[in-house]
């Protein structure tokens, strides 16, 4: 231990997010900067995670369309990354954003975390910001 009470390894400057860790993918937190609400969860490679930082807009990878996801490619609704975490172990990205069109799901709520479990099920929470079929002119 340092003086400071810290390990060696905690003191150590890493450059990033373990991308050997994951195969290569690693979940990333969207969390609003101004409020701290959790807006989504996405995953990130290395090369999503070096656009973002180029760009300053998050760019995902979509495990689904096994591409690079630039979030708002579609809807608009993007979001402009003010600050970026990375956990103890370096295998999780926090990305604090400001969202820009106000919903960051694509079913047209603020959060992807929408719904709340009660007694009686899931429950929506608030209101949809957009239509998603006028957004994306299809049933999602």
């Amino acid at each position: 231990m340092s003086q400071s009470g810290q390990s060696k390894d905690e003191n150590t400057v890493l450059r990033g997010p373990d991308f050997s860790r994951g195969g290569g993918i690693l979940p990333a937190i969207a969390q609003d900067f101004a409020t701290g609400e959790v807006l989504m969860l996405a995953y990130m490679n290395e090369e999503s995670f070096a656009e973002t930082l180029a760009s300053g807009r998050a760019v995902y990878f979509s495990r689904s369309r096994n591409r690079l996801w630039r979030k708002g490619e579609e809807s608009g609704h993007y979001q402009i990354v003010k600050e970026i975490y990375v956990d103890c172990d370096a295998d999780a990205i926090l990305l604090k954003v400001e969202q820009i069109g106000g919903a960051a799901c694509h079913t047209g709520y603020r959060s992807c975390f929408y719904r709340r479990l009660t007694p009686d099920g899931l429950k929506p929470v608030g209101e949809p910001v957009f239509d998603p079929e006028k957004v994306y002119g299809k049933k999602r």
